[in-house]
Protein backbone atom coordinates (compact mmCIF):
# COMPACT_ATOMS: atom_id res chain seq x y z
CA UNK A 1 0.00 0.00 0.00
CA UNK A 2 1.52 3.38 -1.28
CA UNK A 3 1.24 5.89 1.95
CA UNK A 4 2.35 9.33 1.66
CA UNK A 5 2.93 12.09 3.94
CA UNK A 6 1.62 15.68 3.20
CA UNK A 7 3.52 18.51 5.45
CA UNK A 8 1.03 20.90 5.73
CA UNK A 9 -2.83 20.98 6.18
CA UNK A 10 -3.95 23.56 4.40
CA UNK A 11 -6.14 24.48 1.10
CA UNK A 12 -2.99 24.00 -0.87
CA UNK A 13 -2.64 20.37 0.95
CA UNK A 14 -6.26 19.65 0.32
CA UNK A 15 -5.01 19.93 -2.88
CA UNK A 16 -2.14 17.64 -2.95
CA UNK A 17 -3.76 15.55 -1.56
CA UNK A 18 -6.11 15.39 -4.54
CA UNK A 19 -3.05 14.55 -6.71
CA UNK A 20 -1.62 11.67 -4.84
CA UNK A 21 -5.10 9.71 -4.73
CA UNK A 22 -5.14 9.78 -8.31
CA UNK A 23 -1.63 9.18 -8.33
CA UNK A 24 -2.45 5.62 -6.64
CA UNK A 25 -1.51 6.81 -2.83
CA UNK A 26 -4.13 4.67 -0.59
CA UNK A 27 -2.42 5.67 3.24
CA UNK A 28 -2.34 9.20 3.30
CA UNK A 29 -1.78 11.52 6.36
CA UNK A 30 -0.95 14.88 7.18
CA UNK A 31 1.38 16.99 9.62
CA UNK A 32 0.82 19.76 10.80
CA UNK A 33 1.81 21.99 13.72
CA UNK A 34 -1.56 23.65 14.65
CA UNK A 35 -2.93 20.92 17.27
CA UNK A 36 -6.57 22.26 16.70
CA UNK A 37 -6.56 21.15 13.42
CA UNK A 38 -7.74 17.42 13.43
CA UNK A 39 -8.57 16.51 9.35
CA UNK A 40 -7.51 17.88 6.15
CA UNK A 41 -9.73 16.66 2.98
CA UNK A 42 -10.58 13.56 4.68
CA UNK A 43 -7.58 12.57 5.95
CA UNK A 44 -6.28 12.22 9.54
CA UNK A 45 -3.63 14.88 10.89
CA UNK A 46 -1.52 12.64 12.88
CA UNK A 47 1.05 14.88 14.35
CA UNK A 48 3.63 17.74 13.91
CA UNK A 49 6.05 18.74 10.88
CA UNK A 50 9.27 18.21 12.80
CA UNK A 51 8.13 14.20 12.78
CA UNK A 52 8.15 13.66 9.49
CA UNK A 53 12.23 13.18 9.59
CA UNK A 54 11.38 9.77 11.25
CA UNK A 55 8.86 8.41 9.28
CA UNK A 56 9.38 6.02 6.47
CA UNK A 57 7.69 6.58 3.55
CA UNK A 58 6.78 8.86 0.92
CA UNK A 59 6.50 12.81 2.07
CA UNK A 60 5.64 16.04 0.15
CA UNK A 61 5.88 19.77 1.25
CA UNK A 62 1.86 21.44 0.89
CA UNK A 63 3.23 24.91 2.70
CA UNK A 64 2.97 28.17 0.30
CA UNK A 65 5.53 30.33 2.59
CA UNK A 66 8.70 29.95 -0.15
CA UNK A 67 11.27 29.88 3.76
CA UNK A 68 9.28 27.42 5.44
CA UNK A 69 8.89 25.24 2.43
CA UNK A 70 12.38 25.42 1.78
CA UNK A 71 13.78 24.42 5.31
CA UNK A 72 11.35 21.38 5.58
CA UNK A 73 12.21 19.95 2.49
CA UNK A 74 15.85 20.20 3.15
CA UNK A 75 15.85 18.00 6.31
CA UNK A 76 13.35 14.98 4.36
CA UNK A 77 13.31 13.32 0.83
CA UNK A 78 10.42 14.73 -0.64
CA UNK A 79 8.65 13.19 -3.91
CA UNK A 80 7.79 14.71 -6.63
CA UNK A 81 3.40 14.68 -7.92
CA UNK A 82 1.92 15.48 -11.02
CA UNK A 83 -1.59 15.69 -11.68
CA UNK A 84 -2.87 13.27 -14.43
CA UNK A 85 -4.81 15.89 -15.91
CA UNK A 86 -1.24 18.12 -16.63
CA UNK A 87 0.24 18.09 -19.90
CA UNK A 88 3.97 17.68 -19.49
CA UNK A 89 6.40 16.98 -22.43
CA UNK A 90 8.56 14.42 -22.35
CA UNK A 91 11.53 16.67 -22.55
CA UNK A 92 11.02 18.27 -19.10
CA UNK A 93 13.12 17.95 -16.09
CA UNK A 94 11.60 18.45 -12.64
CA UNK A 95 12.89 18.90 -9.65
CA UNK A 96 12.58 16.91 -6.09
CA UNK A 97 9.35 18.03 -4.46
CA UNK A 98 7.94 19.84 -6.97
CA UNK A 99 3.70 19.53 -7.60
CA UNK A 100 2.23 19.92 -10.82
CA UNK A 101 -1.41 21.29 -10.23
CA UNK A 102 -4.55 19.93 -12.69
CA UNK A 103 -4.80 21.72 -16.14
CA UNK A 104 -0.69 22.95 -16.13
CA UNK A 105 0.68 22.63 -19.33
CA UNK A 106 4.74 22.25 -19.43
CA UNK A 107 6.37 22.45 -22.70
CA UNK A 108 9.35 21.18 -24.17
CA UNK A 109 12.74 21.47 -22.84
CA UNK A 110 11.81 22.92 -19.32
CA UNK A 111 14.01 22.93 -16.74
CA UNK A 112 12.26 23.39 -13.02
CA UNK A 113 13.56 23.27 -10.00
CA UNK A 114 13.04 21.60 -6.48
CA UNK A 115 10.43 22.35 -4.32
CA UNK A 116 8.28 24.22 -7.03
CA UNK A 117 5.20 24.79 -7.36
CA UNK A 118 3.20 24.50 -10.97
CA UNK A 119 -0.40 25.81 -10.28
CA UNK A 120 -3.46 25.02 -11.94
CA UNK A 121 -4.31 25.81 -15.28
CA UNK A 122 -0.30 27.76 -15.24
CA UNK A 123 1.83 27.16 -18.53
CA UNK A 124 5.50 27.43 -18.54
CA UNK A 125 6.64 27.18 -22.46
CA UNK A 126 9.65 26.09 -24.18
CA UNK A 127 12.95 26.45 -23.15
CA UNK A 128 12.42 28.13 -20.03
CA UNK A 129 14.51 27.74 -16.53
CA UNK A 130 12.49 27.75 -13.30
CA UNK A 131 14.48 28.09 -10.03
CA UNK A 132 13.90 26.02 -6.94
CA UNK A 133 10.99 26.89 -4.65
CA UNK A 134 8.92 29.26 -7.42
CA UNK A 135 5.53 29.39 -7.35
CA UNK A 136 3.51 29.83 -11.16
CA UNK A 137 0.33 30.47 -9.28
CA UNK A 138 -2.92 29.91 -10.70
CA UNK A 139 -3.34 30.53 -14.71
CA UNK A 140 -0.38 32.63 -14.41
CA UNK A 141 1.80 32.24 -18.21
CA UNK A 142 5.65 31.86 -18.86
CA UNK A 143 6.30 32.42 -22.19
CA UNK A 144 9.39 30.74 -23.89
CA UNK A 145 12.63 31.09 -23.06
CA UNK A 146 12.34 32.85 -19.90
CA UNK A 147 14.55 32.08 -16.89
CA UNK A 148 12.85 32.86 -13.50
CA UNK A 149 15.31 32.75 -10.32
CA UNK A 150 15.06 31.06 -7.16
CA UNK A 151 12.23 30.98 -4.66
CA UNK A 152 10.17 33.56 -7.27
CA UNK A 153 6.33 33.82 -6.92
CA UNK A 154 4.65 34.50 -10.28
CA UNK A 155 0.91 35.90 -8.91
CA UNK A 156 -2.27 34.37 -10.51
CA UNK A 157 -2.92 35.09 -13.60
CA UNK A 158 0.39 36.75 -14.82
CA UNK A 159 1.79 36.68 -17.95
CA UNK A 160 5.40 37.03 -18.83
CA UNK A 161 6.37 37.27 -22.64
CA UNK A 162 9.37 35.69 -24.30
CA UNK A 163 12.51 35.99 -23.84
CA UNK A 164 12.44 37.60 -19.92
CA UNK A 165 14.66 36.96 -16.94
CA UNK A 166 13.08 37.23 -13.58
CA UNK A 167 15.77 37.46 -10.73
CA UNK A 168 15.75 35.46 -7.37
CA UNK A 169 13.51 36.32 -4.95
CA UNK A 170 10.74 38.65 -7.12
CA UNK A 171 7.46 38.82 -6.44
CA UNK A 172 4.94 39.34 -9.23
CA UNK A 173 1.81 40.43 -8.40
CA UNK A 174 -1.78 39.13 -9.66
CA UNK A 175 -2.55 40.00 -13.19
CA UNK A 176 0.99 41.71 -13.65
CA UNK A 177 2.43 41.21 -17.14
CA UNK A 178 6.06 41.36 -17.43
CA UNK A 179 7.38 42.07 -21.00
CA UNK A 180 11.07 43.41 -20.13
CA UNK A 181 13.59 41.51 -17.84
CA UNK A 182 13.72 42.15 -13.85
CA UNK A 183 16.82 42.22 -12.28
CA UNK A 184 16.20 44.18 -9.17
CA UNK A 185 14.41 42.27 -6.32
CA UNK A 186 10.69 43.70 -4.88
CA UNK A 187 7.13 43.30 -5.70
CA UNK A 188 6.05 44.43 -9.26
CA UNK A 189 2.58 45.00 -9.98
CA UNK A 190 0.98 46.08 -13.52
CA UNK A 191 0.72 46.05 -16.50
CA UNK A 192 3.39 46.76 -17.97
CA UNK A 193 5.18 45.61 -14.73
CA UNK A 194 6.78 48.46 -12.08
CA UNK A 195 8.10 47.80 -9.06
CA UNK A 196 6.03 48.68 -5.85
CA UNK A 197 8.45 47.74 -3.08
Amino acid sequence: MKKLIIIGASGHGKVIADIAVKNGYEDIVFLDDNEDIKECAGFPVIGKTYEAVQMDCDKVVSIGDVKIREKISKNIKVVTLIHPDSVISRRVELGEGTVVMAGAVINSDVKIGKGCIINTGASVDHDCVIGDYCHVSVGAHVAGTCIIGDKAWIGAGVTISNNVNICSECMIGAGTVVIKDIDEVGTYVGCPAKRIK
